[in-house]
């Protein structure tokens, strides 16, 4: 049991993409703080939660059912599911069923006042900035229909970096309306961390950023340590961040942008330089 620094005792939390990797990971921590713990996914678990609703979340039925079971309002949601590209129903997966989780959670006044949703986002997110006009068009249709009929029309956007580019954007617009209604989002962006998801796609997901792991001495980052941050950010310790993509990397990007650690790559990502 934790020391309740982060006030999840007694608390009802909601992860959804919790069987594996870093929604599990938070799952298991959160769970030992004293949460009543519900893992939404499509896999079995091989942990102990106190409710698994699964859940499809290329199928909107599904994840209209599964919103339908939950029992109580939610304090705080940790939205962690995510696939590779290659994966069929990519940017359902990765955004438009979590944004419509997530809005159906609000609408329906599911998530309590004061709650937070903590969304996983990733460094190759970074860029939105720099391709806004497009993530904007994306983000400004209605709902579950019109954003998948709006991907299949535009080429080049059912892909992992386009879906992370849009969680990160929806994450920074949507801070303030939340906010009005008594409620925070945050999402983490993670650097390469040693998930199954990560090892599949090893030569690309953990190869990123080798050379300055190597200079600076340290491992691939762990799906525990970006729990403790999906635990920080859902918590009533962090009530003053709010709209927010933190960067959990070990540093790689800040020092990249910077020539601390020259890198090319880290600097054509933030639309610096060209690689």
């Amino acid at each position: 049991m934790g020391d309740g620094f982060l006030g999840y005792a007694g608390k009802s939390v909601l992860v959804v993409g919790g069987a594996t990797g870093m929604g599990a990971a938070a799952a298991v921590r959160v769970r030992n703080e004293g949460a009543r713990v519900t893992v939404m996914d499509v896999a079995e678990l091989d942990y102990e939660a106190d409710a698994f609703i699964r859940v499809d979340l290329r199928d909107r039925a599904s994840v209209d059912g599964a919103v339908e079971q939950l029992a109580g309002p939610v304090h705080s949601l940790f939205s962690c599911a995510g696939v590779a590209d290659g994966t069929a129903g990519l940017a359902l997966i990765n955004f438009i069923a979590q944004r419509h989780l997530l809005e159906r959670l609000v609408e329906g006044g599911q998530l309590a006042s004061g709650a937070a949703a903590v969304m996983v986002s990733s460094v190759a997110g970074l860029s939105w900035p720099n391709n806004l006009a497009q993530v904007n068009e994306f983000l400004d249709t209605s709902d579950w229909d019109a954003a998948a009929a709006w991907i299949a029309d535009h080429p080049g956007t059912e892909g992992y970096v386009f879906s992370k580019q849009a969680m990160s954007a929806y994450v920074a617009g949507q801070g303030y309306a939340l906010l009005r209604q008594g409620l925070r989002i945050n999402a983490i962006q993670p650097g390469p961390t040693d998930t199954p998801l990560a090892r599949a796609n090893a030569d690309v997901w953990l190869a990123f950023g080798q050379d300055y792991r190597d200079a600076a001495s340290v491992p691939h980052l762990t799906a525990e340590e970006m729990a403790n941050v999906l635990l920080f950010l859902g918590s009533p310790a962090s009530s003053g961040i709010n709209g927010t993509n933190l960067l959990v990397d070990q540093g790689q990007i800040g020092a990249g942008a910077t020539d601390a650690f020259p890198s090319p790559t880290v600097k054509a990502m933030l639309g610096l330089a060209q690689a």
